[in-house]
């Protein structure tokens, strides 16, 4: 895991390494500084010498200047180093995540990957800060200090080794629980964040369904379930400060005791003593803080090991050795196909599917929720992989091709449309970064989107608010239809994505797509049979099996599931069933 977070100081490496000398440099200057001190007590304010006084003075000034100015040298360099591998981090995690498959991401979940980024990162921002001043620090001011100790008087000295031992058993009992508890603690961030973000973006639905106190209480019952395990995890390190406070005490007592009959005898003289109380202190501050780091460290173990996941993590989806770059044309084949969202699971979703569809065909799939029709097409664009079978594009195995250049030329408009926050050109050119302005107006067209738009004050440089929240459903699905086009793939996949516009529109959409792209393979998901009777073929699922495919004259014929479709919608009755994303 070390080696792994290691991996992503990177250019940070110089000022990590001057962050320590400079840190040692101001500790070298401090434990220097009771020494002056004493010789200024003994040789000067003892023996009368203001000579003596002055000299040490200006010693003891110089040496508080140069720990200053090498104390504010580490403190920058620290922050550089420490914000610069927070960044390195959160850069390596979003650029693996980036590679993740649907699947990926789901093991994860997006909450879960939402904290890691950002509460875990900032845990180890401040742990890795902490291990570059304080965890060097504090050893070198111990040491030294000691040493001073020992070199003062060696016989007073043994107090604080005594103390020493005690403390460090106490700080370890202390410590030797609290790690499980921060385990448990960062799980229930995910949980926290999850229920946020659910309430957000569905934060519509909660006021229509008068759920507020619902969520509410929900909401209540994850914020006291973390509560709970910090006031525990936090009660137990509580208890550092107070064994310190103890310790310090017992030895300053200790030390004036001792002290004052050993300058009785004339083995220590006062200026020793008065040192001997500063490097005292100095030692056991120092303890104090190696608790804080060991306390850091404890807390951001648990935070380092979750963003190491994601930077282990393999996406389930990978280009073969060897990819192929171009895709010929848009013919599909099914070979026979079967897939399974959990592998091994035995419960699949689609199963041998065996279809073949030539090149600037149009294809409608009917069929109810949940019969994989989501499922299917997601595999056209390697989305997925099939669990049994071959899916063939442009007469190719998606397997082989390089993923990238697959997905540019077979365009997909999923379910659950998604418009990003800039203006409408900055959405419509996700589909092609350097498309002109013409080239906009005129895929708007074919969507039927240009109708709208231009009604807008600012037309084409309309700003998008995130999630689209500023436009109706109907136009949210015009724009992504457009953004597709704009690629000019050899495959267009519409995922029920014209459920939100009125059968005029719908129909006006599909007659420009005739006209406009008629070399390219069309397959369109609807719940309304008007949306795909004027196919060229027509494929019924019915829970993962290919019912029939054939055209809407020869279905009306022989299929019992498209007769009752149809003549459910004929009768008014609306569509077959609501549109609502397939698990």
């Amino acid at each position: 895991m070390i080696r792994i977070l290691m991996g992503q100081i990177k250019q940070y490496r110089r000022v990590s390494i001057l962050t320590p000398v400079f840190t040692a440099l101001e500790v070298l200057m401090e434990v220097l500084i009771p020494f002056v001190t004493a010789a200024i007590i003994d040789k000067g304010i003892e023996a009368g010498d203001m000579g003596q006084i002055y000299y040490y003075g200006i010693i003891m000034l110089v040496m508080a200047f140069l720990s200053l100015a090498f104390g504010a040298l580490a403190g920058k360099y620290a922050a550089e180093a420490s914000s610069g591998f927070a960044c390195n981090l959160r850069e390596a995690m979003y650029e693996n995540i980036q590679t993740f498959s649907f699947s990926n991401i789901d093991k994860f979940s997006t909450a879960g990957l939402v904290t890691r980024m950002t509460t875990d990162v900032t845990n180890m921002q401040n742990a890795y800060q902490m291990c570059l001043r304080i965890a060097v620090r504090a050893p070198l001011m111990f040491i030294c200090s000691m040493f001073m100790c020992l070199f003062i008087n060696a016989r007073l000295s043994l107090i604080f080794l005594v103390a020493i031992v005690f403390l460090g058993i106490a700080l370890f009992l202390i410590m030797g629980g609290a790690t499980k508890i921060f385990t448990q603690v960062f799980r229930k961030y995910d949980d926290l964040n999850a229920s946020v973000q659910e309430n957000v973006s569905a934060i519509r639905v909660v006021k229509a369904f008068v759920r507020e106190a619902f969520e509410n209480e929900k909401f209540a019952k994850a914020a006291d379930s973390l509560y709970r395990l910090s006031v525990k995890a936090e009660g137990r390190l509580a208890l550092n400060n107070p064994v310190m406070m103890l310790v310090i005490h017992s030895c300053m007592i200790a030390l004036s005791w001792f002290g004052a009959q050993f300058i009785v005898v004339g083995s220590l003289t006062t200026g020793e003593l008065t040192s001997m109380f500063s490097y005292v202190m100095s030692m056991l501050m120092s303890l104090m803080m190696l608790s804080m780091v060991f306390v850091m460290i404890t807390m951001s173990a648990a935070s380092g090991r979750r963003i190491v996941e994601v930077l282990t993590e393999k996406a389930d989806l990978t280009n073969p050795e060897h990819p192929v770059e171009v895709v010929p044309d848009g013919s599909i084949d099914f070979n026979h196909v079967s897939f399974s969202y959990k592998h091994g699971s035995g419960e699949e979703t689609l199963h041998d599917i065996d279809i073949h569809i030539s090149s600037g065909e149009t294809v409608g799939i009917i069929g109810g929720t949940g019969c994989g029709k989501s499922s299917l097409v997601n595999l056209i664009s390697r989305l997925y992989d099939v669990t049994e079978g071959q899916v063939m594009v442009g007469g190719r195995d998606v397997r082989e091709y390089d993923m990238e250049a697959l997905r540019d030329q077979v365009a997909v408009v999923l379910q659950k449309n998604v418009l990003f926050s800039g203006t409408i050109l900055d959405n419509l050119r996700w589909g092609k970064e350097d498309a002109t302005l013409e080239e906009c107006e005129e895929v708007c067209r074919q969507a039927c989107a240009d109708e709208f738009i231009e009604r807008f004050p600012d037309k084409y440089d309309t700003w998008i608010e995130q999630g689209g929240t500023n436009v109706s459903g109907g136009q949210k699905q015009r724009l992504c239809i457009a953004r597709a086009l704009l690629k000019k793939p050899k495959v267009l996949i519409l995922d029920d994505s014209t459920s939100a516009v009125d059968t005029a529109t719908d129909a006006k959409i599909r007659k420009a797509f005739a006209e406009s792209i008629p070399g390219t393979t069309k397959i369109i998901i609807a719940q309304r049979i008007s949306s795909v009777k004027d196919a060229d073929r027509i494929l019924v699922l019915d829970d993962g099996q290919v019912s029939a495919f054939d055209t809407h004259e020869n279905l009306l014929k022989t299929n019992a599931i498209y007769q009752e479709i149809y003549e459910t919608q004929q009768k008014g009755g609306g569509d077959f069933d609501q549109a609502v994303p397939e698990a």
